[in-house]
């Protein structure tokens, strides 16, 4: 008898990564793989794919249905209508300055408040178009990835493109976009976990795959790392990443400024981004100094150190605002105390996310599962869990599993 197997790709900032699990969603096969080059350039992603694709056994080759690919929400990129890179993406992490098409940018963006902040891909996009033209497509990370499998790059997921101004609630780009000589570089939407096509005859006889393989509309890796953690409905969300991630599932969409909305397998998810986080701790510490200097801290005091450890003066949640001054200082000459109070302030910051998606959804998790490199660190899930109030569990499986989850709950 056939084993039918479903697949999930996620492609994050260093290396992508492939879980395989069968109908009982178990993980029957797993690998990853760093970029050969620098994660801005789309020929890496392929490259890194190939590999996966390569080292995968012939019978989960023979056996696998379907696959979904999850990449970064924000990494943009131009190709020719061939699917062809024009030029490197430009990353989720990199703010586009607007002056040169200000006027443009304002009239396009009135009444859409969301495409008015700095974590907009639209001056992403501009940037494309001015540099290319109006001939090209414009895809993100994931999307661009399918349509490699496809060798069709029409089709971009609704979860994807909202950061460029895809509407989930009204199902449509915004008016503004209708007459605009771009409006052919954007793609047409599918809702993430619909069934997008069947892979190219061409690209499954090279690979040996599976020749009736569907591709699966994908999603972000956050969204992915939330469905690989089995959240319930009374359950909360926290990736501790570069940034800290909160997220809920909500019963109708919310719009506030400075909060994501998204739409999962149909079910609202409603979330808020700090832009403190591990990204901080990078600046003073080291992985293995991190690990280390954790053992030496004593979770049951509490230091009396106040900073404000953000990566730059921009705050997007739990307060929207592009001002503020980070404090880093006075440092203690005690690494392992100054490290203590940096854990302390973030788990403060996790705290005020909680309170501010409480304020707006009604409600408070009874549970909190965390997700991401911070996940894995014992002192500070303690210090969260006593500053925070809320139970908190990690995840141990992987954000491509998530993917692989959605894969297998695709429908028509």
């Amino acid at each position: 008898m056939r084993d039918n197997l479903f697949g999930g790709l996620d492609f994050g900032t260093s290396g992508a990564r492939i879980s395989i699990i069968n109908l009982h969603k178990e993980l029957v096969h797993s690998d990853s793989i760093n970029y050969q080059t620098n994660f801005r350039n789309p020929n890496s992603w392929i490259n890194s794919c190939e590999k996966l694709l390569n080292s995968l056994p012939i019978e989960v080759k023979r056996n696998l249905d379907k696959l979904a690919v999850s990449g970064s929400s924000g990494t943009l990129m131009a190709c020719n209508l061939k699917g062809e890179p024009l030029g490197e993406s430009i990353p989720y992490d990199q703010e586009c300055n607007i002056n040169k098409n200000k006027i443009l940018f304002q009239s396009i963006t009135y009444g859409e408040e969301h495409l008015q902040t700095q974590y907009s891909n639209l001056p992403k996009a501009l940037k494309l178009l001015d540099k290319y033209g109006t001939n090209i497509l414009l895809r993100h990370q994931s999307d661009w990835i399918t349509g490699w499998f496809l060798k069709d790059w029409t089709h971009g997921g609704e979860s994807n493109n909202f950061k460029l101004g895809w509407d989930l609630i009204k199902e449509s780009w915004p008016k503004s976009y209708l007459n605009t000589s771009w409006r052919k570089c954007l793609p047409q939407i599918t809702k993430s976990g619909e069934i997008i096509g069947k892979v190219h005859s061409d690209l499954a006889e090279n690979f040996k795959l599976n020749k009736k393989l569907i591709l699966i509309s994908g999603t972000t890796n956050s969204n992915a790392s939330l469905l690989a953690s089995g959240l319930g409905r009374d359950d909360g969300f926290t990736f501790l990443g570069e940034t800290i991630v909160v997220k809920k599932f909500i019963d109708k969409p919310i719009k506030e400024r400075g909060t994501i909305t998204y739409k999962v397998n149909d079910n609202w998810i409603c979330g808020g981004e700090s832009n403190a986080g591990y990204g901080v701790l990078s600046r003073f510490f080291s992985d293995l100094e991190i690990k280390e200097l954790s053992r030496q801290i004593n979770t049951s005091k509490n230091t009396s150190l106040n900073l404000f450890p953000l990566d730059n003066k921009i705050e997007r949640f739990p307060n929207n605002n592009s001002n503020l001054e980070p404090i880093f200082g006075p440092r203690p000459t005690s690494d392992s105390l100054y490290l203590h109070a940096l854990f302390e302030v973030l788990a403060k910051t996790e705290l005020k996310e909680w309170e501010k998606l409480h304020e707006l959804t009604g409600s408070l998790p009874k549970k909190i599962i965390t997700f991401g490199g911070g996940s894995k660190n014992p002192q500070w899930r303690k210090i969260r869990e006593k500053i925070i109030n809320i139970p908190i569990v990690s995840c141990k499986k992987t954000t491509s599993f998530g993917t692989a989850i959605l894969a297998i709950n695709a429908k028509k």
